[in-house]
């Protein structure tokens, strides 16, 4: 006599559900993958972004110096002007710039944080 192995019962709508959830949560998973991808995409471009106005604003720092202390300086012993008066002209206008490169270079920094993927993350799963 060879004993039958009971029967496994049968699972019907709780299978279908189970697959149906599984479905679902490998959706959503894509979907913020999917997120996480474009927004790093978005992050390295303003990242590469970021890192060009400094290297601008560090060139143009650079060649503004030179060109206006050049300029300044043979202007200021042609005209009689003191060199400390030049040479605090020179020093503004710069640090004008410097600082007008920098507050545009700041205002990208955020994007580095993946804004939209961490609220996406963080928000309640019913959220969506």
């Amino acid at each position: 006599m060879s004993a039958k192995a009971p029967e496994a019962p049968s699972l019907g709508p709780l299978h279908a559900l189970l697959r149906q959830l599984l479905g679902d949560i490998s959706g959503m998973v894509g979907a913020r993958v999917e997120l996480l991808s474009l927004e790093l995409q978005l992050a390295s471009r303003a990242l590469g972004t970021i890192v060009a106005l400094l290297a601008a604003a560090a060139l143009t720092a650079f060649t503004a110096w030179i060109a206006l202390w050049i300029a300044l300086a043979h202007w200021a012993i042609d005209a009689g002007f003191s060199w400390g008066w030049v040479a605090a002209a020179v020093v503004l206008v710069n640090a004008a710039a410097a600082v007008a490169a920098a507050l545009r270079a700041r205002r990208l920094f955020p994007l580095l944080g993946l804004p939209a993927t961490v609220r996406r993350l963080s928000a309640p799963a019913g959220d969506s």
